[in-house]
């Protein structure tokens, strides 16, 4: 297989006069943009920095950090992209684990890098203001050098991710470039991409989507158009003057695009692909975003970033909920909860976890020094992915959630996501989060979080779920209106901030009532 360097060569050469990346006035074909690529690869030469050194970086998808990825490639350097909101407690703890040689912040993220004491005893490039001692990335990049020539093989290390850490220290996922590519093709394939594709790149590049978006552009000649943050309008500006023609985003974002007051005045004709990863996207929602873009292909793609893939709906509104089946590269399974073989197959129509074939071409190998999650996921040659669902008659899987976010109530098992399909239905109702709460008689009781869109009552939406036939015991007993329902930076819902009372009320004097 083709390491990414030469991937990236093999399109300059295909398509040299091809737009390949924009960023507010920049804008660079691929002959261009290589150009700028091969003077960062000779600047992190002048560094030191060599194949197999990590670099991390805190930065928000502008075409500088689309550049560095590029550059780590040829070079052979790790990238180790970490959230730019880091705190210089968790910047330490990132440089210390990944012994990252140097970091690249900006103005955004400088604060928490100079108080951090493991980034300030490294090399640090910046690409604004820069500090006595610190490089200017501009000066990296303003010399004109030979085109650079890919150093590393397919085998070598790509990329480490950090998972989200949400109840431990965040856990490394190196991956190579075999994998990267790999995944940037199926991705390609999956969701149907031709040649000159445009897509949104606001899923941040230190986030699997994102860093997929960047590829899978590159493979056909794309566009990515580069938003360095969410920002709701300056989206829907860009999909209208940039001719965006797929989108891959966080349910998220698509809830906040199309409940946006100037999205029914927004040119979106050229979208004619969606796709969306990360969490399950409500009944509702399926709904209304198939009825505004009417899109050719809409995609319901779930995986993770230790296996890009592991199964894919290319029509996701034709059977709501539904995950599809196992990508090009992968083989799923659904194991009996608690199981600890992936023999123990689960029944069909039976909830369990959902296992994936390391064998895969996209998959990662083990996680960075954390051999107790490595024994806790990887078994006999498969990934336990800790996410519960069942497969259907059908052989379609669908997913119901966390393992940790399953709720036990008077004995029965609850999935959270099955509610919250059925209550994103009410015309009332603009977003809806499901947990447990502790309950003295039940062990826990179903709670909904409700942020409105439009007056409705306790005894309302009550009623709603008795009509639409969710059974009794999952019903909801208590609803909470919120003012917003808390989420990561990369839109995947925080359920233990729920749970642990850190929410903002709608309005403290009705936020509470409890249904019979």
């Amino acid at each position: 297989m083709l390491d990414l360097g030469n991937s990236f060569r093999a399109s300059v050469e295909r398509d040299p006069e091809a737009l390949a990346i924009v960023d507010a006035t920049v804008r660079f074909t691929y002959a261009q943009w290589y150009r700028r690529i091969s003077a960062v690869v000779a600047g992190f030469d002048e560094l030191g920095l060599k194949p197999g050194d990590h670099l991390l970086t805190l930065l928000q998808n502008r075409w500088q950090a689309a550049t560095i990825h590029w550059a780590c490639q040829f070079a052979g350097i790790v990238i180790t992209p970490v959230n730019w909101r880091a705190k210089a407690d968790e910047i330490d703890y990132a440089v210390e684990n990944s012994e990252a040689k140097a970091v690249v912040f900006e103005d955004v993220s400088a604060e928490a890098v100079h108080a951090s004491r493991e980034a300030m005893a490294r090399r640090r490039i910046s690409l604004d203001a820069v500090l006595p001692g610190e490089i200017s990335f501009a000066a990296l990049i303003e010399r004109d050098v030979p085109d650079a020539e890919p150093r590393a093989g397919a085998d070598a290390w790509s990329v480490m991710l950090y998972t989200s850490g949400t109840t431990a220290k965040p856990k490394g996922v190196p991956r190579r470039q075999r994998a990267e590519r790999a995944a940037a093709v199926a991705h390609v394939a999956q969701n149907l991409y031709g040649r000159n594709e445009c897509t949104l790149g606001v899923m941040p590049l230190y986030h699997t989507m994102g860093v997929r978006s960047l590829l899978a552009m590159s493979l056909i000649g794309g566009t990515f158009v580069c938003l360095p943050r969410f920002e709701t309008e300056k989206a829907l500006a860009l999909i209208a003057s940039e001719k965006i023609t797929n989108l891959y985003l966080v349910p998220t974002l698509y809830h906040d695009l199309v409940h946006n007051e100037r999205f029914a005045a927004t040119d979106i004709s050229s979208v004619r692909k969606l796709g969306f990863a990360g969490a399950s996207m409500t009944d509702g929602l399926l709904k209304k975003l198939d009825a505004a873009f009417k899109p050719d292909l809409f995609v319901n793609h779930y995986g993770s970033s230790e296996i890009y893939t592991f199964t894919i709906d290319q029509n996701a509104p034709a059977k709501p909920g539904s995950a599809g089946r196992a990508g090009i590269n992968q083989r799923i399974r659904v194991v009996k909860l608690g199981a600890v073989s992936p023999d123990e197959i689960a029944a069909v129509g039976e909830e369990g976890e959902i296992i994936a074939l390391l064998a895969g071409d996209e998959s990662f190998e083990g996680y960075w020094r954390r051999p107790e999650s490595d024994a806790k996921s990887l078994r006999q040659g498969w990934y336990f992915t800790g996410d519960t669902g069942y497969l259907d008659a059908d052989r379609d899987l669908f997913v119901t959630g966390r393992a940790d976010d399953m709720i036990i109530t008077g004995g029965e098992n609850v999935s959270p996501v099955e509610i919250e399909s059925c209550l994103s239905l009410h015309p009332a109702v603009s977003e809806v989060a499901v947990v447990g709460l502790p309950d003295e008689r039940w062990g826990k009781i179903v709670a909904a979080f409700v942020k409105r869109r439009a007056a409705v009552t306790d005894e309302e939406l009550d009623q709603f779920c008795r009509t639409s036939g969710l059974a009794n015991f999952k019903r909801p007993r208590r609803y909470v209106y919120v003012a917003d329902i808390p989420k990561s930076p990369v839109g995947k819902l925080l359920r233990r901030m729920l749970v642990a009372g850190e929410f903002e009320a709608e309005d403290k004097s009705r936020s509470q009532g409890t249904a019979a």
